[in-house]
């Protein structure tokens, strides 16, 4: 099974033509004015015509396209006055020129998490239905996220079905009286949808260059509460930072912007669940080992210990976890990444003590994936990668990406996983 991007999935992004270099008394710098002033030079039918044609193109590619053309033109003009003497279709007309489709996936798609979906009505016994998270990334190097349903079947194989054609951005806020720096942002989709047709695209300043590799977690609170947590990674014009997802439903997305000594990193993961009364992750602070941090405070990570180093070949430049922690009897699973000869990236596993994280019980000496001859090429040559895996029946499920470029899926009996290591 391989997901490769799908260049017709598209989103509508804001659009604000380049300032005018060398403004002059009648042509000022900002652009805007002058697109608008001849759009409003049209007459009513011209106008009309125009606003059909546009509508045509985009209504078998977008859902609510007017309530989209209108909502820009007030982002954009409104603040600025002048929407009283506007008709209803100029209003539209405007907001078509300063929207662009984007592409999300037509890059690459790549770095899947998994987890159990949170709606498993219906699901055959002994079967599990399952949430895939994958990055996609478009024009510029543009990271968001993007989502697939499938199932794991009993004996580990998996099926995914087709992504809804079309992709849905959220409506973004901010948290009253933040703006956009630290605040944190709420994607809200409204009903509930296909989660293949959600996309979590960057729409705050601090997430410019996007949101990369989410690590999604199924979070059981002390008292038996759900919430799905993801760590993911932030990357704005000048700053690269770790961030915190937080959806219940799966229609709403809270991303808060970590705080602490240690958020500044990459590739956090956290633990399902408290670990000694503490909120518990594993990352890779120096950019080499691994690290245990702690905290009681979900959104402020402070406090942390260097816990397994780079041992064999394959993982002598860097050691750092993939996904989440899985618990077993045995103790936490971890799936992890090393970086060896010639920058390649292979997966390894390792098992910490169930109550005390920082005791390493058992590790893979050889890797358990690596880039193999006729999947070595692509976007970032010699890379296998994976943001989260998990167990069912007795197996791992452990989707990875390949070249960073399209993704596949990986099954291995959870005993002769156990078996392999030392």
């Amino acid at each position: 099974m391989i997901f490769r991007g799908d260049p017709s999935r598209v989103v509508l992004r804001p659009f604000t033509p380049a300032d005018n270099p060398f403004p002059t008394e009648n042509a000022p710098r900002s652009r805007i004015g002058g697109l608008v002033a001849r759009i409003c030079a049209l007459d009513a039918e011209t106008t009309s015509r125009r606003l059909a044609a546009i509508m045509k193109r985009l209504d078998h590619r977008h859902d609510d396209c007017a309530m989209l053309l209108s909502r820009r033109y007030h982002e954009a003009i409104a603040p600025r006055g002048g929407a009283d003497t506007l008709t209803d279709d100029q209003i539209k007309l405007i907001g078509s020129y300063l929207l662009e489709e984007y592409a999300v996936e037509a890059a690459a798609l790549f770095n899947p998490s998994i987890v159990a979906h949170h709606d498993q009505a219906g699901v055959a016994e002994g079967d599990l239905r399952v949430l895939l998270s994958l990055r996609a990334v478009g024009e510029g190097h543009v990271s968001s996220i993007v989502f697939r349903v499938g199932t794991v079947h009993a004996g580990g194989s998996v099926a995914f079905g087709a992504p809804a054609p079309r992709l849905i951005s959220g409506k973004a806020t901010w948290t009253p009286g933040g703006g956009e720096g630290d605040a944190a942002v709420r994607l809200d989709f409204g009903k509930d949808r296909d989660l293949s047709s959600l996309v979590l695209f960057p729409v705050a300043e601090r997430h410019r260059n996007g949101l990369e590799d989410l690590r999604l977690t199924r979070f059981t609170e002390d008292d038996g509460a759900i919430t799905y947590l993801g760590t993911y990674t932030g990357v704005g014009r000048e700053r690269v930072r770790e961030e915190l997802l937080r959806t219940t439903d799966f229609r709403t997305f809270d991303l808060i912007a970590l705080q602490g000594r240690y958020a500044g990193g990459k590739g956090m993961a956290l633990f399902p669940r408290r670990i000694g009364g503490y909120y518990a992750m594993l990352g890779r602070q120096d950019h080499e080992n691994i690290w245990l941090l702690t905290s009681n405070d979900l959104n402020r990570w402070d406090s942390g210990e260097v816990i397994i180093r780079p041992r064999w070949p394959w993982e002598f430049v860097q050691l750092g976890t993939c996904g989440p922690p899985i618990e077993l009897e045995e103790g936490w699973l971890v799936i992890t990444h090393g970086v060896g000869a010639i920058r390649s990236y292979c997966l390894g596993a390792c098992l910490l003590d169930k109550a005390d994280p920082t005791k390493l019980l058992a590790r893979t000496r050889n890797p358990i994936v690596m880039p193999a001859e006729g999947m070595r090429d692509g976007y970032v040559p010699n890379v296998v990668y994976s943001c989260g895996a998990l167990v069912h029946d007795g197996w791992l499920i452990l989707p990875h990406g390949v070249a960073d470029s399209y993704v596949t899926v990986a099954s291995v009996k959870i005993a002769e996983l156990l078996r392999a290591m030392e």
